[in-house]
Parts: structure tokens; sequence; C-alpha cells
């Protein structure tokens, strides 16, 4: 384990935080808050934290391989986490650090659990920060390290395969810099059409960036009690686009971009999750058609919730706790698969759900006809043995951690449905669940035990597991 690299890079993730956080600063300073104080006493710790990791540790050689690079994304997520957790505590907002930690860690994974029952006593400069953290873990804080470390080798292709979700990760372009500069580009253009789409709609400036943020990280952290059921069906109908967009994989918008058109739209996983997501839509609108005043009502609460759960987003704009239960199975159905890989959503992904069923498929074949050649394919390419060993390994260790979260969660006094969903919700990084933890609830009557175990479920669930698994083996950190 080359440990000096590993430090010096975590150092780099503090010190950008440093600098993210003076975008709450400034929304702050503007709107006159009192947190303004928080935030600079946050800073000043970041910076200090940071340049002591950074310029007191040089390292003699700046490889990254994979044992460097699970480490250095483990890591730097868990102390990007507490470190930003502690404008909430300093202002007085969240008092509680282990709260403000759970918010934070929800921020950062995207998922928008939240412990606030009342999100609207917050200050601006927080809601600014809570929503901002969406962003910039959506796409992974790594990622956006490998563009602006002078001396981080092109192995760093390493940190960006224990970032970036999904059961493969290549590179756009040769050098993974450049590759992590088309992904933040993408990002960042989509976010701003989202942002001028909001405000065209008649949405107030400061509301719209912080629901750009949320839509673009499929985050889901609201600044109203009702989430986005406050405000006017064409906003809805904008943020429920927004998310399907969010929930593609980048790489069919670098195709688009190079006007590769008919390989963009041949994409086995792209059709899938359309597919899915439209039939969810039909099904439920139908389910649910007698509970509202249209059809086209009962359509744009449908294509939302479905939209924000399979996303892993979390926004609401109805209870949809109060749903048939044919209805409720489907999200809860549509919280285990996610979004595609290589999006800003989570869960187990549409690409590895594809590859199990054709595994499930193939597995058969051989049952029946013993003596037949049965080839797994994704994308119109052969699935190799290593690829559906992987994928495999990866199902059984989901289901496990599913299992443990909601097994811990049992020593709390909630019920089933309340413990399982939130076990689901926060490991599939979607936020709200069902019962107490549903749209209209918190995960604030929890105990600390349980929230510091739903916080590591959120990071191994936006991690993907092995980069948090392998930072806790000893062997790993051997030389």
């Amino acid at each position: 384990m080359n440990y000096k690299m590993v430090i010096h890079t975590v150092g780099q993730v503090v010190l950008l935080e440093a600098g993210l956080l003076v975008l709450p600063l400034l929304v702050s300073l503007y709107y006159g808050d009192s947190c303004s104080m928080a935030y600079l006493q946050t800073i000043a710790i970041a910076a200090v934290v940071g340049s002591l990791m950074t310029f007191a540790v040089r390292p003699k050689n700046h490889n990254v391989f994979a044992k460097e690079g699970f480490s250095i994304v483990s890591v730097g997520w868990l102390i990007l986490s507490a470190i930003g957790a502690l404008p909430f505590t300093f202002s007085g907002d969240i008092p509680s650090y282990v709260d403000a930690f759970f918010e934070t860690v929800s921020g950062f994974t995207t998922t928008g659990a939240s412990i606030l029952t009342d999100v609207e006593v917050l200050m601006r400069g927080n809601l600014f920060w809570r929503s901002f953290t969406h962003w910039v873990g959506g796409m992974g804080v790594l990622v956006l390290v490998t563009i602006i470390a002078e001396k981080l080798p092109d192995r760093s292709m390493n940190i960006l395969k224990a970032e970036m979700p999904g059961p493969i990760v290549g590179k756009l372009v040769p050098k993974t810099r450049d590759t992590s500069r088309i992904l933040y580009l993408i990002y960042l253009g989509i976010t701003v059409l989202v942002t001028v789409l909001l405000v065209v709609g008649g949405m107030p400036l400061f509301d719209s960036v912080v629901h750009a943020f949320g839509t673009a990280g499929t985050g889901g952290f609201g600044i109203k009690a009702d989430s986005i059921a406050g405000y006017s069906p064409y906003l809805q109908w904008v943020i429920t686009f927004g998310m399907l967009a969010f929930g593609v994989n980048f790489n069919i918008y670098f195709l688009l971009l190079l006007r590769r058109f008919g390989e963009a739209l041949r994409s086995t996983e792209l059709w899938t999750y359309l597919g899915i997501v439209a039939a969810s839509v039909l099904a439920i609108t139908i389910n649910i058609a007698s509970m509202y005043d249209s059809l086209s009502e009962s359509l744009r609460h449908a294509a939302f919730q479905v939209s924000s759960i399979v996303t892993t987003t979390g926004y609401a704009t109805t209870d949809f706790d109060l749903w048939p239960e044919f209805s409720k199975g489907i999200l809860l159905l549509l919280m285990f698969m996610g979004a595609c890989a290589g999006s800003t959503g989570g869960g187990l992904k549409v690409s590895r759900v594809v590859i199990l069923g054709q595994m499930i498929w193939a597995e058969i074949r051989r049952m029946v006809h013993p003596r037949a050649v049965s080839v797994v394919r994704y994308e119109g390419k052969m699935v190799d043995k290593e690829t559906q060993t992987g994928t495999a390994t990866y199902f059984a260790l989901y289901s496990l951690c599913i299992v443990g979260t909601f097994l811990l969660l049992s020593l709390d006094s909630f019920g089933f449905e309340t413990n399982f969903s939130a076990a689901v919700a926060c490991f599939n990084n979607i936020g709200p669940g069902f019962d107490v933890v549903g749209a209209t609830g918190s995960y604030a009557g929890y105990s600390d035990f349980s929230k510091i175990v739903l916080s590591l479920a959120m990071l191994l669930g936006r991690l993907e597991i092995f980069p948090l698994l392998l930072t806790f083996i000893p062997s790993a950190w051997r030389r």
C-alpha cells in the first residue's frame, strides 16, 4: 500500500472541500444568515487538515493501483462527510453531530434521507450546502480531483473505477483526466439546462438552483416541507424529465455529442431502462386513477414518483405511502433496480439486472441443452467470466448488506415495513421509504446507533460495497 499517496490525495480532497464551502458562505452572507461564522470555522479546519495531509506528506512515487484507489475513495468520502457536517452543528441548525453527519452523508451519497422534521427552518446557507452536497457527490468528488490534481498519474483510472457506479467502467477517451472533464462538462451542462427551465417556469432562482442540484445528483433534498408538491405541474414535469435524464448512462450523451446516434440508440441498457419506466408509469397510472381528479393528474404523479424512485432521487409530489399496495409494490421493486450504470443514480443498476437475467437464462439453457454453448451477451458483446463472477458476487454482497442493515435497525422499536424500507432506501441511496420514513416522514426517530448504521449503509451503497469493505480488511493495507 502506498500510504503516502493515499494521505496526500485525501488531503487534496479536503482542500477541495474547503474551496467548495466558500459557495454556501457567500450565500449565507448574501442572505444575511447567522451561519456565516460556521462556514468560516469549517473552512479554516478543512484548510489546516488538508494542508497538513497534502504538503507535509510527500509521496516518492505517485502510483495509484487498485488498493490505493479503493482506500483513497473510501477514506476520502468518510473525511469529506465528517468535515461537511460541521457547519450544521456549528450554526445550531442541527445541534447533534450524529444527526448532522447522517444528513451530510445522505447529501454526498445523493440519498436524500433526512432527520429534519421541518426543513424550512434551516438558514439559506445551510439549505444551499445541503443540496450542493448532492451535486458534488452525484458525479463524485474524486472524479473532480482527477481533473485538478497535477501530479495524479493516469493510473487514477483506479480511482474512477472505485467511485463511479456500475459493473463496467471505462475511459471515454485515452486519458482519465480528459474522461473526467468530459463527464463534468456534460453534468454541468444538463444542470444549467434544468435550472433555466425551472426559472422559466416561475420558480425563484434560489429554489431553481438547489432543486437542479438535487435533480442532477439524483439526491432529492427539498427546501419545502411538501417537497415538490407545492410547485406547478410544469415545474414537476421539468424535474421528472430531469431526473430521468440524469438516470441515463453518461456514455450515451458522449456518443450523442460525437453524433454517433446509431451506437447510442442501440444501447440495451437505455431501452431496458426506458421500457421499465414506461411500463411502471402506465401500471401505476391505471391503479391510482380513482384517487385523483383527472387521468392527467394521475399520470403526472405516477411519472414523477416512478422517475424519482428508479433514479433514486427521492423527491415527491404526493404521499405515495397512501397509494394501493400494487403501486407501492412496483415502487419497492424499482428501489432495488435503480438507474443505469455510469449515471448519478443508485440502486443495483439496470446493467446488472440485465446481466443477471442473461446469466439466469444461460443457466436454464445449459440445463435443458447440456451440450449447447450458452453465451451471456450485453450491449451486443460477450460478457466474460470475470464480469459475470463480479456481478454475481456483488449481488450476493448487496443482498447481505441490506439484510444486515435491516437486522441492526430491528433493534429499534419500529415495524417491519419501516425498518425494511429504510434499509432498502438508504442502501440504494433513495431516501424516503414507507410508513414512518415515507415521503412525509423522516429518520429523526431512529437512535444514534441506527443513524450511524444507516450512514454506513448509504456509503456502502454509493461506493458499491467494495471500496469501503476493503478499507477495513487489514491485508489490504500491507505493503
